[in-house]
């Protein structure tokens, strides 16, 4: 089967008349940056979760890193399975873990 231009430009209007549906049921879709956003504070607001922790501390310290906080002390690996340590983001001092599914919290010291 040969699929020719007249067929794309079918599919474009098809998908420009339900962007607009689409976009108003999910408002974080206009803007993929604000998704990345959205995505990353859920992650640091998320509470740790017990479980069986497959990761070991330098994954741990990774995650960390990745969400932007310094100076990790050494981390500890709770009976809950929970990672545990402190940590600098900016000039203020947190409380931070990290799950057996990745999340990461964080309190104020």
């Amino acid at each position: 089967m040969r699929v020719g231009w007249r067929s794309g430009v079918a599919a474009c209007g098809i998908w420009m008349v339900l962007m607009p549906a689409c976009a108003q049921q999910n408002p974080a879709m206009q803007n993929p940056a604000v998704t990345e956003s959205t995505k990353s504070q859920a992650k640091t607001t998320t509470p740790p979760l017990p479980g069986a922790n497959s990761f070991a501390e330098g994954q741990a310290r990774k995650l960390l890193e990745s969400q932007g906080y310094t100076e990790i002390s050494p981390l500890v690996n709770d009976s809950q399975g929970i990672w545990r340590g402190t940590a600098m983001s900016g000039s203020r001092k947190f409380q931070v873990s990290v799950d057996y599914k990745g999340n990461v919290s964080a309190t104020p010291e």
